[in-house]
């Protein structure tokens, strides 16, 4: 039996984290925590507003991976998820989180 829908998978695996950040989008800028990361992407939850739209690049900013560019992938309900641009340097960055600063964290509650 083949499936009916025809749905994206993730094609990594994410860890859970507690990163507090910085999101630039053009001229608007708002405080975030990053959720969750892997090797290609980041869940954002805003504390602030930030009108961002799918598609378009953005830029996370915080202490263990610095900065990093990518897209929007989708906004709902105060949370941003972020496909990391492939450049040398935020693959690089993310990279370097993973070997020398990752501890995986537990979710709690529900939102």
């Amino acid at each position: 039996m083949q499936p009916r829908f025809k749905m994206e998978s993730r094609g990594s695996s994410r860890s859970h984290c507690r990163i507090d950040s910085k999101v630039k989008y053009f001229d608007q800028q708002a405080d975030a925590r990053v959720m969750n990361v892997s090797r290609t992407g980041i869940a954002l939850e805003l504390f602030g507003r930030l009108h961002a739209a799918a598609g378009s690049k953005i830029t996370v900013e915080n202490d263990d991976m610095g900065l990093i560019e990518g897209v929007v992938r989708w906004c709902r309900s105060g949370r941003l998820g972020i496909h990391i641009r492939q450049n040398s340097n935020s693959h690089a960055q993310v990279v370097s989180y993973f070997r020398h600063f990752h501890k995986d964290v537990r979710p709690f509650g529900r939102r």
